[in-house]
């Protein structure tokens, strides 16, 4: 006789209910010297989860958090997860205006804020907690058996497609979207332990506002290992925080490699790292070379992705060399095309619900065939390899102006000391990106140079304001396109 058996559902709350039932004692997170357990967070999540419901926390409900780094945050995301309200972070960077747009748009039942984000939100029309009060007042309540939120209903309750998260991002139109993903989104998109194959824990540069900070904790999780956070993506905290908690991934954008390598590893026991992992779009070669000079114990891997698509290409370590400048190949469980103009389009058990709210916008970014269109240009090669060229809509924000690149390019293009030119946008802190001419030239060519040649034919914000001088601009090596996310990437690891 066959026995019938009912899938579970993949849900967030599970995978912690069960790393407790398994290893209780074992760390799910650390931050400077403290940690938290499997066992502690599981408790911790449970206790909250009454206090949350009590406070208007339920199934449906947005729960947004407005907070720097910490591990208390942690077991009010699992508590979420249980009850089914769905956990909204904000950007702790926003000033309060920006952050008030966030919340219009997410219509929370609930704010939970850091003790240094208290005084800013009072201006807020929305019910707000302090998070250290809701930890008080969820002490006061019992803990209720593993999987269980009295009052509240169990984790089986709840659907797998139900929203689990939703992450905010401007995206390339400078308006805030929702990015919904459901229990099973983030259930696969963390199996089988976040790309984390070495045995120990990952050092997180993330904040915890961010997706990548969230799907890494939830990919150690799945495999029963930490997080390790960090209150600030310095090189410093990265290398003693990897050092301390002998942790065996490192992951961090090419931006922040460049400055761990500038720092140097010299005299950090880095002995433990096995992976040390880099990517969101084209990384330089060179900057591939630096990390396993420093690092030669370690493998470099190169991820491809999106908050809306998750995990999409991986360049292995052992093609780094070989494709230098591609984002490697589909991972497993993606497909990927590419749209007559250019454009990659993915398609995987592991894309967003869509954007809260925002029907339209959500039809614009995944079509009638499921196939996500990331806005991102790209090209493969006879291996099937994938090089992003730039964006679809190329365009550079600089002081609330919008400027072509190839505009840009168009006026400089007579110079006559300018053999070849790529203009891109540089991210600044004061403009937002400048206007950067990249140029191969025999000769000796100063910015004000380049913008007098253009000052008959562009308005001054249209004129470069700061020039790189390269022996040769990279392309792809199918068809020869300039990689102008290879151009800023480089110019932001020098």
């Amino acid at each position: 006789m066959t026995r019938q058996t009912s899938a579970r559902p993949l849900l967030i709350g599970e995978i912690i209910r069960l790393a407790a039932l398994t290893s209780p004692d074992r760390n799910a997170a650390t931050l400077d010297d403290d940690e938290m357990t499997f066992g502690e967070l599981d408790r911790s999540a449970n206790r909250l989860a009454r206090a949350l419901a009590d406070l208007g926390a339920v199934k449906g409900e947005r729960v947004c958090w407005w907070g720097d780094t910490t591990l208390d945050v942690m077991p009010v995301f699992v508590a979420l997860a249980r009850l089914g309200a769905v956990f909204a972070p904000v950007n702790a960077r926003l000033s309060p205006d920006e952050a008030r747009e966030v919340l219009e748009l997410a219509r929370p039942a609930l704010l939970i804020v850091d003790e240094g984000h208290a005084p800013l939100s009072a201006s807020f029309d929305v019910a707000t907690v302090d998070l250290n009060a809701l930890h008080q007042l969820a002490a006061s309540h019992p803990v209720h058996p593993l999987g269980s939120t009295a009052g509240a209903g169990p984790d089986t309750e709840l659907d797998e497609n139900d929203a689990h998260v939703i992450f905010f991002t401007s995206g390339s139109t400078g308006r805030s979207k929702g990015v919904i993903l459901s229990h099973r989104c983030n259930w696969l998109r963390s199996y089988p332990g976040a790309q984390n194959g070495a045995g120990g824990g990952t050092v997180n540069m993330f904040p915890l506002f961010h997706m990548a900070g969230w799907s890494q904790a939830m990919g150690t999780w799945q495999a029963r290992r930490p997080i390790h956070l960090v209150r600030s993506p310095d090189a410093r905290s990265l290398l003693e925080t990897t050092e301390r908690h002998r942790a065996t991934r490192l992951y961090a954008i090419p931006a922040v490699w460049a400055r761990i390598l500038e720092h140097g590893v010299e005299g950090y026991d880095l002995s433990s790292v096995r992976e040390a992992d880099t990517g969101t779009s084209a990384v330089p070669p060179e900057l591939v070379a630096r990390i396993k000079a420093a690092l030669p114990h370690t493998v470099t891997r190169i991820f491809y992705g999106s908050t809306e698509a998750g995990p999409a290409a991986l360049l292995d370590d052992a093609d780094a060399a070989r494709k230098p400048g591609s984002v490697g190949r589909a991972q497993p469980g993606i497909e990927l095309k590419l749209a007559e103009n250019g454009e990659v389009c993915v398609r995987s058990p592991f894309l967003m619900t869509g954007y809260f709210d925002q029907p339209d916008e959500t039809a614009r970014a995944i079509d009638a065939d499921g196939w996500y269109h990331s806005g991102d240009l790209g090209v493969f090669d006879d291996e099937g390899f994938l090089s992003i060229t730039g964006r679809v809509r190329d365009v550079i924000r600089t002081g609330g102006e919008t400027v072509s690149p190839i505009e840009v390019e168009d006026a400089l293009r007579d110079h006559p000391a300018i053999e070849e030119v790529a203009v891109v946008g540089v991210p600044d802190a004061e403009w937002g990106e400048l206007v950067c001419a990249v140029i191969v030239t025999s000769g000796a060519v100063e910015l004000e140079d380049l913008r007098s040649h253009c000052a008959g034919k562009l308005a001054s914000f249209k004129q470069p304001r700061r020039v790189e001088v390269v022996d040769a601009l990279p392309r792809t090596a199918a068809t020869g396109q300039i990689q102008r996310t290879l151009i800023v990437e480089r110019i932001q690891s020098q």
